[in-house]
């Protein structure tokens, strides 16, 4: 135990180190929370309102919003890629088997950008406003708040292959999840905190059935799934047909941003295999889960603290990519 502790408080403390100076390469530009200051004064005051609008409007759009800024940032750095539509030679990632049928929320985006177009043009990009949506959904949600880097700046093209490679899936092993992750820099404790984010939003049927049915090709459920929780999830997820009926990831305080996604792991009830394995395939990730699960504050501090850190992920800075008019499509 005390040497995890000892673990976080360096990691508190290299937390608040420059960004730019110990991560990744941000080809030559920083990015720092007052980026906006002068040039767009009201830009988190407006972000922060429409999605405030948007979540009173729908609970679920918080999580919808949290997980673009992950799948963004997961493909070629957190540079608004996501957000492009197919056109020309682009092939947009919402075509990928991580966002087919899932990736949401786009609209709200499109409500903020057209808002911050009217207030100060071609100056606040999208791959921001995503980053800022993410903390102001957290937020909403009662979870942890943190000062947001600025600065990015948006790609001019999209990469389906790596929105199909990079993503972590449902279905993953813990090993693979993993390296998913050490490729962007990101570590296990990155890992165990970021997965809390599961503790608000929905998976659909198709993310978890083998769990219920088939886990290892033997016609067999899951064993390290609660067999009463299990046989509830049946009900509404059949061995074929409702592959869109939606399930809360956090069946305790499904809209709460909280620590009850890790507590919920300690009694075998995450929903999501990728869940379920950061108790049973590794011992770091256990003691981790073990420690949110006793500690919720810890768990929101090292939360911000990872999400800071998978926000500068690889970002354009300087000259490069552009500002982009409209989210969905690069300038002409």
């Amino acid at each position: 135990m005390f040497q995890f502790t000892s673990f976080f408080i360096v990691l508190s403390l290299f937390a608040f180190a420059p960004l730019c100076c110990f991560s990744h390469k941000t080809h030559g530009g920083c990015l720092y929370p007052q980026f906006y200051d002068h040039s767009c004064p009201n830009a988190q005051q407006i972000v922060k309102s429409i999605v405030a609008k948007a979540v009173a409007k729908e609970a679920r759009m918080a999580a919808s919003l949290l997980r673009l800024h992950f799948h963004d940032c997961f493909v070629q750095g957190c540079d608004a890629s996501l957000l492009l539509d197919s056109r020309g030679s682009i092939v947009s990632e919402k075509r990928s088997n991580p966002n087919r049928n899932s990736a949401r929320g786009f609209e709200v985006l499109d409500e903020i950008k057209s808002a911050l177009e009217k207030e100060c043009p071609l100056t606040v990009s999208c791959a921001d406003i995503v980053a800022l949506a993410a903390r102001d959904s957290t937020v909403l949600a009662g979870g942890p708040s943190w000062e947001v880097p600025l600065g990015r700046r948006d790609s001019r093209g999209a990469s389906l292959s790596g929105s199909n490679n990079n993503i972590p899936a449902p279905n993953n092993t813990f090993q693979t999840i993993l390296t998913k992750f050490k490729r962007q820099g990101l570590n296990v404790v990155d890992l165990v905190a970021l997965s809390g984010s599961h503790t608000i939003g929905n998976a659909r049927c198709t993310s978890f059935r083998q769990r219920l049915y088939n886990q290892s090709g033997n016609g067999l459920p899951d064993s390290t799934f609660d067999q009463s929780y299990a046989a509830q999830l049946r009900t509404r997820c059949p061995r074929s047909g409702g592959d869109q009926n939606l399930f809360f990831l956090d069946f305790v305080s499904p809209t709460k941003f909280d620590n009850s996604y890790f507590k919920n792991l300690l009694s075998s009830r995450g929903l999501l295999s990728s869940d379920q394995v950061l108790l049973t395939k590794n011992e770091a990730s256990m003691e981790l889960v073990k420690i949110y699960s006793e500690n919720n504050e810890l768990f929101f501090e090292q939360f911000a603290q990872s999400m800071i850190k998978m926000g500068n992920i690889t970002p354009l800075t300087g000259s490069r990519g552009e500002i982009r008019k409209n989210c969905r499509k690069i300038n002409s």
